[in-house]
């Protein structure tokens, strides 16, 4: 694994397009402006830039899709949202459609983290929640294959499976 598709690397990448999604959200700006503004602006050195840029592009790519995926599980409308939660929940539709690479264990994970630092107070449990709904009716092989592990949230709290550092992140 090279140290531009580390877990790091990808967490990384995630931040920034946590905050580029944000941006053009907000301000509509064209996404290649957004993404060179990050690139000139941030340390880049040590992101997944192939994985910020795919993320970065493949959103508002799909938005109207990833939109309709996460409507039935939310409690209001998408347009109600706080800019931050929707960021959080497209990204993580996306990563969840279309980045199979990735364990969905991981993509909610990085949503509930990513929630904790820019996310209202409780947040991440409102992203927590539609994530593990939105996971189960778009990975339901996967999701299903990991309910019925005897033990698996012991082995996730003891032993670690890849939901943090050490997985596909």
């Amino acid at each position: 694994m090279t140290a531009s598709s580390s877990p790091a690397a990808r967490r990384k990448a995630r931040r920034y397009a946590l905050q580029a999604l944000y941006q053009w959200q907000l301000a509509g700006a064209a996404l290649g402006d957004i993404e060179a503004q990050f690139l000139a602006t941030n340390d880049m050195e040590k992101v997944d830039r192939t994985y910020f840029h795919d993320l970065l592009h493949g959103v508002p790519g799909q938005v109207g899709d990833l939109d309709e995926a996460l409507r039935p599980f939310l409690d209001r409308r998408v347009e109600e949202l706080s800019q931050v939660e929707k960021a959080l929940l497209r990204l993580g539709a996306f990563e969840l459609k279309e980045r199979l690479d990735v364990p969905y264990r991981v993509v909610i994970n990085e949503g509930i983290e990513l929630a904790k630092v820019f996310g209202a107070e409780d947040s991440f449990k409102y992203v927590n929640g539609v994530l593990d709904k939105l996971a189960r009716r778009l990975r339901s092989a996967e999701t299903a294959h990991r309910r019925r592990e005897p033990d698996s949230g012991a082995r996730s709290r003891d032993q670690g499976d890849g939901d943090r550092d050490g997985g596909d992140a």
